[in-house]
């Protein structure tokens, strides 16, 4: 029987190993956002309007100053991270028109929840927007096991709606 186990054991350690890791680079998202192309990178400076928005969203000021964002038409591109129960989870955001056009886990550094990177998972994002409240306008169905994974999904697909609203209102603003 001590022998059936550790062939088991094996396998699934091989698993839990290869699902945390670099599932694809943020510059390859990036480019792919663009058909290959991508515009040169903006930054946005994040004033008391835009950090208290994401305050309310994260549970805490944000640090830094600006973020960089890549936009074209109505389109923007955000790498996002945020913890998931102790490490960072890194991710890719499209939003075109207000919407969430596709989201994907790109660096996953957690020993679970990795069953967030799956696209029965992200496709939930798609065509989501933020309602008056920074809320998601639809419900996100969660994973067994990747409560915290999930969360921190739901928080940068909120964060990356504000972002991209500020950044529109930002355009506008300067024209």
């Amino acid at each position: 029987m001590r022998r059936a186990a550790v062939p088991l054991l094996i396998a699934l350690a091989a698993q839990v190993w290869a699902a945390a890791g670099l599932y694809q680079p943020p510059e390859q998202f990036v480019a792919d956002a663009f058909n290959g192309t991508p515009p040169k990178a903006r930054a946005l400076w994040l004033d008391a309007d835009v950090k208290s928005g994401l305050a309310e969203i994260f549970g805490r000021a944000p640090a830094m100053l600006r973020i960089r964002y890549w936009h074209r038409g109505t389109r923007t591109v955000w790498i996002l991270e945020e913890i998931g129960k102790e490490k960072p989870i890194t991710t890719g955001i499209v939003v075109d028109d207000g919407a969430i056009e596709d989201m994907r886990v790109l660096v996953f550094r957690e020993s679970r929840g990795w069953e967030i990177r799956y696209p029965f998972f992200t496709d939930q994002f798609k065509d989501r927007r933020l309602t008056g409240r920074s809320e998601l306008d639809g419900h996100i169905d969660g994973i067994t096991g990747a409560t915290l994974s999930v969360r921190a999904m739901k928080k940068m697909a909120r964060a990356a709606l504000l972002l991209d609203r500020h950044a529109r209102e930002t355009r506008v603003a300067t024209k």
